[in-house]
């Protein structure tokens, strides 16, 4: 069965943020794709190659998967570029019933393993557009969503919230994020909206694969047990319609452990959660002080 839902996916030229615009596509979802690659080359692998992957060819695919694509370049660390792009989807939709905040910037050196004060001090940048960019599309989400009386605003986080992973920028950043669905959903409770983040497993990108011939032997585990980003929109979905998704909200979630738990499958399989190895969420705290 198809939905007639609209949906925002930031930082969709490519990577989980393309493949979950797709799945979003296959589930018959208006899609609005924004990124900033107007033409292929405008993104660099860590290998310096050039990345496959605009704006437009990923709106252009969800519209082939039985959605409808519509692609905004849109520079997320510009607030009057999204301020314009929710006016854009609410003159045009009316509506809109997920927020994927995908959007970060991604570090040439992200993946490099020296200590962060060897790395370049704009691998900083993430906490600009990563965890500021996401607290201000979602600001403006819940001005929508609040006023229909329903909707998912939706974090792609990962166990580099717990673990060290990447530095220590990348791993605010994600931490950052999860705490942003948690505090959002206390100001969101009752209103029909809810916040969650999901922490992604391994995906299968353009540049994980890059990192994969770059590193084969860091990276060869990596790639056997990698998601696709499809199954983290097919996730979104199935959590926005739960019946406990009141309870769901605020919440720091395992893709592969939630999918489980509301029958979402990968192409037919499940995924490992990993979270033996890499570390938990933090549980809700029912503590408020204003």
């Amino acid at each position: 069965m198809k939905d007639n839902k609209v949906a925002l996916v930031t930082g969709a030229s490519r990577g989980a943020g393309a493949g979950i615009a797709r799945g979003l596509g296959e589930l018959g979802y208006t899609v609005y794709v924004t990124g900033r690659s107007k033409t292929t080359g405008d993104a660099k692998g860590w290998d310096g190659s050039i990345l496959p992957g605009t704006v437009s060819e990923t709106a252009d695919k969800v519209t082939q998967l039985g959605g409808k694509g519509i692609g905004v370049i849109c520079d997320h660390a510009d607030d009057a570029q999204v301020a314009d792009l929710f006016d854009q989807i609410e003159k045009e939709q009316g509506r809109l019933d997920l927020l994927v905040n995908n959007a970060a910037a991604i570090h040439h050196q992200l993946i490099e393993k020296k200590p962060f004060w060897e790395k370049d001090l704009d691998a900083v940048d993430i906490l600009d557009v990563g965890l500021r960019s996401a607290y201000v599309a979602s600001w403006h989400a819940a001005k929508i969503m609040v006023r229909q009386g329903s909707g998912l605003i939706g974090f792609t986080s990962s166990f580099g919230a717990s673990c060290y992973m990447h530095g220590p920028a990348y791993g605010a950043q994600k931490a950052g994020l999860d705490k942003l669905a948690h505090d959002m959903e206390h100001d969101l409770r009752g209103s029909g909206v809810i916040a969650v983040s999901i922490w992604l497993g391994p995906q299968v990108t353009e540049r994980s694969m890059i990192a994969s011939r770059t590193n084969p032997e860091q990276y060869k585990e990596f790639i056997a047990m990698a998601e696709n980003p499809e199954f983290t929109a097919r996730i979104f979905d199935a959590i926005d319609k739960a019946p406990n998704r009141e309870e769901l909200s605020g919440s720091t979630l395992i893709g592969a452990e939630i999918a489980k738990e509301l029958g979402v499958k990968d192409n037919g399989q499940d995924r490992p959660s990993h979270r033996e190895m890499l570390g938990e969420p933090r549980p809700k705290n029912p503590a408020a002080i204003y």
